[in-house]
């Protein structure tokens, strides 16, 4: 189904009176938009402004809920679920009406799938609202962050949500947060046309000009490095995997409706694109947030640490057989086994000439699923240097121990 088609349709609908809907059958509490703390979407943005009309109706105001609406559809005429909303309301002046699309007469196939597309997009936007982020904590896949990751990106499939933060001095600060759609069958991407959206720590590699795409990607993409280096070696296939808006008469999409990208509004976009930096902005996408107090984080990760200290230490002591115990039988470096990547290894052991190594603006990040995983960044910079190559390393627990299961320069 086309989805501008379906979008012409509901506006027809709501126009001449088939759409006679919404207040709530379960008529839904009161959303501050300051509720546990604050919502970090600006008070001007038309998501905040359509729970502004929810809080409205929600207490019984519904005049001054139908001449904000009136005014947010004219401001975004193309905002489908406004629309549903606004028509809601004037239909609200004529009859009593029990729930989000009190529909009167039979639904064409197309109109009923548009319709029960915009409940479930309603349910998440106000889903997002109503269970905010526990104060003081983060996402627990981001244990430290270096200087250099100016900002990171969450998605929480679930909620059908991405949470920008900025990374500051006194750590990670949630800035924003904003409704997208994954892909038509879910998450956990597999192989290439399953329709998923993949799960796992990415970065973002590039940011395409907009003049370069077609209207139906919207203002912009930022496509992340999926296959990442653990789907490769899960055999997961596909390519393409990208953050990116919607067409000039869509305002938004189902939670569940893409090919596999995360899919956001094209001013919730623009807003990422003028904030992130490419290369160095992680982007995790898990199928649930799971939102931790630092503190925590910091004692979960004490084994990992020290097992990134012994190396490093081992590293700079120049033997390279007791250097080889850190990594896996079946590493691999850009399609190099081990046993190909050793003879590398041993010519830089040799011109370091056991010069201690540090590790500058060190990153790891965590992914926890079937098996403990960590993405780790850092500059790796001998005694007597200014600077050195930007590796990436993965490391895997195996009981106890934490093996690297690759190792590259990144730059």
């Amino acid at each position: 189904m086309k989805f501008g088609l379906t979008a012409r349709c509901l506006l027809t609908l709501v126009c001449t009176g088939w759409f006679t809907h919404a207040a709530w059958s379960a008529t839904p509490q009161p959303v501050s938009l300051t509720q546990a703390g604050k919502v970090n979407a600006p008070k001007a943005t038309p998501e905040a402004r359509l729970i502004e009309i929810y809080k409205l109706i929600g207490i019984g105001q519904s005049k001054e809920a139908r001449l904000k609406a009136e005014q947010l559809v004219k401001d975004q005429p193309n905002f489908q679920l406004a629309h549903l909303v606004y028509g809601d309301l004037l239909s609200l002046q004529a009859r009593p009406i029990s729930r989000l699309g009190d529909v009167q007469g039979n639904l064409s196939e197309e109109a009923a799938t548009a319709l029960e597309e915009l409940h479930q997009e309603s349910h998440k936007r106000l889903q997002a609202m109503r269970e905010r982020p526990p104060v003081g904590t983060i996402p627990s896949q981001f244990l430290a962050l270096s200087p250099r990751n100016k900002h990171a990106i969450a998605v929480d499939a679930a909620r059908s949500r991405l949470y920008l933060f900025e990374n500051t001095d006194a750590g990670l600060k949630l800035i924003n947060d904003f409704y997208i759609s994954v892909g038509k069958s879910g998450v956990e991407k597999a192989v290439e046309g399953d329709l998923r959206t993949p799960l796992g720590v990415y970065f973002i590699v590039s940011n395409l000009d907009p003049k370069s795409l077609r209207n139906f990607y919207g203002t912009g993409a930022l496509p992340i490095n999926y296959p990442n280096v653990l789907d490769n070696k899960r055999g997961k296939t596909g390519r393409g995997i990208w953050l990116h808006g919607t067409p000039p008469a869509q305002f938004s999409r189902p939670p569940l409706a893409t090919d596999g990208c995360v899919v956001m509004a094209n001013p919730d976009l623009n807003q990422i694109i003028r904030t992130v930096e490419i290369r160095t902005t992680p982007v995790v996408i898990t199928p649930k947030i799971e939102w931790v107090p630092p503190h925590k984080l910091r004692a979960d990760v004490k084994p990992f640490e020290d097992a990134l200290a012994a190396w490093r230490h081992t590293k700079s002591s120049g033997n390279v057989d007791a250097l080889l115990r850190f990594y896996t039988p079946d590493f691999n470096s850009n399609g190099k086994t081990l046993a190909d990547w050793t003879p590398a290894l041993r010519t830089e052991l040799a011109q370091a000439k056991g010069r201690p190594i540090e590790l500058k603006d060190l990153s790891f990040l965590r992914w926890k699923d079937a098996a403990d995983t960590m993405v780790v960044t850092f500059g790796e910079v001998a005694s007597g240097q200014q600077t050195g190559p930007v590796k990436r390393q993965y490391w895997i627990r195996q009981g106890r121990d934490w093996k690297i299961f690759y190792e590259g320069i990144i730059g």
